[in-house]
């Protein structure tokens, strides 16, 4: 492989001796003894993952003080969602060129201003706007700590990848709790509350994180590498699949507000249980199932769950309660999904980390760019529960792809490659 395709030695191959079980995860270290750097880096991913769940509480509340339907309200996860999704496409590009420090900090600081902006907007429309700024920097930042945890951490891809999962968990339930307290006294609060605590995560890697990871610079890498990164059949099938899986994880967490009909507070409290649950199963489940059957296996299993949770949901629109408890049980089924996804992400091609996270990346969060308005729009044209079987159906579609791809998929189970999956990826990585 050419010079130029940032290419790196396969992690936890099956050919490795310290990788002993299906999915990869080898005997190391424990995920709790990590660099400083690693800490901060991954306390600023808690904080930016926030982010996502964090207005959720409050959409009702800003759909009723500032006059916006659902659909106009539901913009602000897609402003967000879509111009993260774009903009992961050259987050590898910019990071290989001003080095993962630099990207950190400014995907930071970007996220600072315009959620404090977004706290003092006075029209929804220019909530939605800042939102997409704030989506900008939220791109910049998390391809850049998927890749910066997973290169500077101690303990192997597998310990990497829990570690950045039990960030995402961990933010994912405190940003509703903290949006729902917040919230409960003013929707202005949980945009002010972030941009505070990513104010901290920016002092976090500035003095933790002392230089970047890689003891020799990367090679830069072109604008166009995640797209043409693309065409590796492995990647591929895992990007389709989670533009899939993604409209379902999104309608669960973006339309399921305006259902329950809870307050702020409640709202909070709903989505803290959901994202305790995908904590959970993210740092704990997941490797359990991995170390027992194939990466692959456990998506053929988790992905048709999810989907029959979206259909339960759909039966139980008018019980809150019921709701409530299929929320949850979505997102311990979700933290299983978004582990595993991660993990064969990282271990499906020779590619730069950076490049293959910004290239999945980019298509997943296109996925849940389109879900909450496509379902708020559902449920005003056909009923309160079509947007869970639409979902539902989705998440299908999502399987169906990992299935039908699952000769693509072979290294991500620490099986050899076919000779023609190996011969593609080999000329597509020295065409990027």
């Amino acid at each position: 492989m050419s010079a130029q395709t940032g290419a790196r030695p396969a992690v936890a191959s099956a050919a490795t001796p310290a990788a002993t079980t299906h999915g990869g995860h080898a005997a190391s270290a424990s995920i709790l003894t990590q660099p400083k750097a690693v800490w901060a880096v991954a306390f600023a991913s808690v904080i930016a993952f926030m982010g996502i769940g964090l207005v959720d509480p409050i959409l009702p509340a800003i759909a009723e003080s500032l006059q916006a339907t659902p659909t106009e309200t539901e913009m602000l996860f897609t402003s967000y969602l879509l111009v993260t999704g774009f903009a992961m496409l050259g987050t590898s590009w910019v990071s290989s060129r001003i080095g993962a420090k630099k990207t950190l900090l400014i995907g930071l600081a970007l996220i600072v201003v315009f959620a404090a902006a977004a706290g003092l907007s006075q029209n929804v429309e220019s909530i939605i706007g800042f939102r997409a700024g704030w989506g900008l920097g939220n791109a910049l930042f998390i391809s850049t700590a998927l890749a910066t945890i997973v290169g500077a951490a101690s303990g192997g891809t597998a310990s990497a990848i829990i570690l950045y999962e039990a960030a995402l968990g961990l933010g994912i339930a405190i940003g509703p709790l903290l949006g729902g307290l917040l919230g409960h006294v003013s929707w202005r609060g949980p945009f002010f509350g972030t941009a505070v605590l990513m104010a901290i995560g920016f002092i976090a890697i500035v003095v933790l994180l002392k230089r970047d990871p890689d003891a020799a610079k990367p090679e830069p890498t072109r604008l166009s590498a995640p797209i043409r990164a693309l065409r590796q059949p492995a990647l591929a099938v895992l990007a389709g699949a989670a533009l899939f899986y993604n409209i379902g994880f999104f309608v669960l967490l973006a339309y399921s507000p305006f259902p329950l009909g809870f307050d702020a507070l409640g709202l909070g409290f709903t989505f803290f249980g959901w994202g305790v649950a995908l904590a959970i199963t993210s740092v704990f489940v997941a490797p359990l199932l991995t170390a027992r059957m194939p990466r692959t296996r456990v998506l053929w299993i988790a992905l048709p769950l999810l989907a029959v949770v979206l259909a339960a949901a759909g039966l139980s629109i008018d019980s809150p309660t019921w709701l409530v408890v299929w929320i949850v049980a979505g997102g311990l089924v979700l933290g299983v999904l978004n582990t595993v996804l991660t993990e064969c992400v990282m271990e499906a091609t020779d590619l730069q980390r950076s490049v293959a996270s910004s290239a999945y990346s980019a298509v997943r969060f296109l996925g849940g760019a389109v879900a909450p308005p496509v379902a708020a729009e559902l449920a005003r044209l056909i009923s309160p529960e079509a947007p869970y079987y639409a979902a539902a159906g989705s998440v299908v579609i999502a399987a169906l792809i990992v299935v039908l791809g699952h000769r693509a998929l072979r290294r991500v189970d620490g099986e050899p490659e076919s000779a023609q999956v190996e011969a593609e990826a080999i000329s597509v990585g020295d065409a990027a």
